[in-house]
């Protein structure tokens, strides 16, 4: 197992956990659906990966920067390190592992 697969698969199990955090916490289903499809089209991503597919590293990189972008943006606005910053932060480190791979796979 590569880190191209490990980075979306624990990155997806993070944003599917933050998901039903920020629903429990603050009551919001905004964040039960977002982190829930972007959760699992991250764990999806990886298991095509495992599958030999080559698609699902650039799947799960699209969808790691859309979520960087949205965290960063959240955490622009609220200036709140917690969740934003964190989940930005990891996303970054994320999506480096993930287009390394991407780079070196071409």
């Amino acid at each position: 197992m590569t880190l191209g697969i490990v980075a979306p698969l624990a990155y997806g199990i993070l944003a599917l956990i933050g998901g039903i955090i920020g629903y429990r916490q603050a009551n919001s289903k905004v964040s039960l659906i977002s982190g829930g499809i972007s959760g699992l089209l991250l764990i999806i991503a990886a298991v095509v990966q495992l599958q030999g597919q080559t698609w699902g590293l650039t799947l799960a990189a699209v969808v790691t920067a859309v979520l960087v972008i949205t965290f960063g943006v959240r955490l622009v606005k609220t200036r709140k390190f917690m969740p934003a910053g964190l989940m930005a932060i990891l996303g970054l480190v994320a999506l480096g592992t993930m287009v390394n791979q991407l780079v070196v796979l071409r």
